[in-house]
């Protein structure tokens, strides 16, 4: 049967549609049952209170639950390779934090390159750390600490929660843009470098906000800057680093990502629950308690930001001359 031209072209036409009404109504449908998020640190890290928060969030705004599993190992690295071989249907994520940006120059050998094996999501949140000493040491400022460090050499010491962790990072971009030294003592977790920090068998750390927030308080740890480029509403007296350190900023970058060729329409479902939850009162309001500056955005700003910070944290990587554990 000969059709005439004008009922081809008109089926023709809704043929060629039939792909993206299917892929709308893919991504209007999902989730049609439950999530993983991957989360590369042990439970109880900010990075998991953040996942869990979240993941309550989206399930009930989606109807189906996010279940959090913690992958702990390799420097974030088992997680995020789980979910590079997982299969791209948006039913397995990952949380993004600043060890992913640092670990693509960290490792030697990788089974995958994040930049190309993840597609960015959503940012949520920058946790901006804080530069805290002991109190027997005799430096109250910034300016003070860098001219304490030049006057004793080697002699300054710098916990951090592991090699290439957020806290480690913070203290190698300082020596590295101030040409300071501070003999760095790697530990297995920040627990023990904050436990062995007051206990004066090291006098400096970066820990995150959350973590130090009440030893600052109750007078255990003093503080002499935060990393972020301005004030934080949790600790308002502590200055900004750049304002004794021109440029200078480092904070935990977080949020979450997916297998490379994850449907648009799943991403962009995802984005939109993600950037609405960062307005939402209650969820900001505990995002303010743990430290964290919120961080909207679509999916390609997310993949900017960590684009920016594999570039700036490789370089830190290279100046300190760093090697994985």
């Amino acid at each position: 049967m000969k059709l005439p031209r004008r009922n081809f072209l008109h089926l023709a036409a809704g043929i060629a549609a039939l792909p993206a009404v299917s892929r709308f109504a893919w991504g209007q449908a999902y989730p049609t049952r439950p999530v993983r998020v991957l989360v590369g640190l042990a439970a109880g890290s900010s990075l998991d209170i953040l996942a869990r928060l979240m993941g309550q969030w989206l399930g009930d705004r989606l109807g189906q639950p996010f279940v959090i599993e913690n992958r702990p190992g390799g420097g974030t690295n088992v997680a995020t390779e789980a979910v590079v071989k997982a299969a791209p249907d948006g039913y397995t994520l990952l949380m993004i934090s600043p060890a992913n940006a640092v670990n693509a120059t960290l490792y030697d050998k990788l089974n995958f390159n994040f930049i190309r094996d993840i597609a960015p999501v959503a940012s949520m949140v920058r946790e901006p750390q804080v530069m805290v000493v002991n109190p027997s040491l005799p430096a109250k400022t910034v300016p003070e600490l860098i001219a304490y460090a030049k006057a004793h050499p080697g002699q300054l010491s710098m916990a951090s929660a592991g090699n290439g962790t957020g806290s480690h990072m913070a203290g190698e971009l300082l020596k590295m843009m101030t040409d300071i030294t501070m003999v760095h003592v790697p530990y297995r977790g920040g627990g023990p470098a904050l436990t062995d920090l007051l206990g004066g068998q090291v006098q400096v750390m970066f820990p995150g906000t959350a973590a130090s927030i009440e030893h600052i308080k109750a007078g255990r740890l003093r503080p002499l800057a935060v990393t972020a480029t301005t004030r934080l509403q949790v600790l308002p007296d502590i200055a900004p680093m750049n304002e004794f350190v021109p440029g200078y900023e480092s904070s935990f970058l977080n949020g979450i990502g997916a297998p490379k060729n994850t449907p648009a329409e799943v991403i962009e479902r995802l984005n939109k629950e993600i950037n609405t939850a960062l307005v939402d009162s209650r969820i900001r309001g505990r995002l303010g308690e743990l430290g964290g500056v919120i961080l909207p955005g679509s999916p390609a700003d997310f993949g900017n930001l960590i684009t920016e910070e594999t570039e700036k944290w490789g370089k830190v990587v290279k100046f300190a001359g760093i090697k994985a554990e």
